[in-house]
């Protein structure tokens, strides 16, 4: 809304059993928000092959000083990076827990300290 300001929106999603990770969200710059900045990033890692992800964003920028960036990436659990982890002693749940942990880890860092152990707390739980 206001002049000169930055935004950054950060969604992360796992999805596993045939799970549907939706990203749908609206982000709009105002016509008085001049030189405004808004950056948009959708990641998500399935870690089957049933499992899917899509986003369907809303971006609405009224003026035209102002930019707004929006991007997705999917990744799938890697096969063969499984593997070679369990070739060298490491369980599947343990290298999925890897991958996962691997995942959030630069997400994890941003949070402030009581939302970072939830996270820890769930990520647990649902491994």
């Amino acid at each position: 809304l206001g002049k000169n300001t930055n935004s950054s929106i950060v969604n992360k999603s796992i999805a596993e059993n045939g799970g549907i990770s939706n990203y749908r969200g609206t982000t709009r710059i105002t016509k008085n928000a001049l030189n405004s900045k808004a950056t948009i990033k959708c990641d998500t890692i399935l870690l089957d092959k049933f499992s899917k992800s899509d986003t369907f964003p809303k971006n609405i920028v009224e003026n035209k000083t102002s930019i707004l960036e929006h991007e997705a990436t999917v990744s799938r659990m890697n096969e063969e990076k499984l593997f070679y982890l369990q070739s060298k002693g490491i369980g599947e749940e343990t290298a999925k827990e890897m991958f996962i942990l691997g995942f959030v880890e630069d997400f994890k860092k941003e949070l402030p300290m009581e939302y970072a152990v939830e996270l820890n707390r769930l990520l647990k739980e649902n491994m």
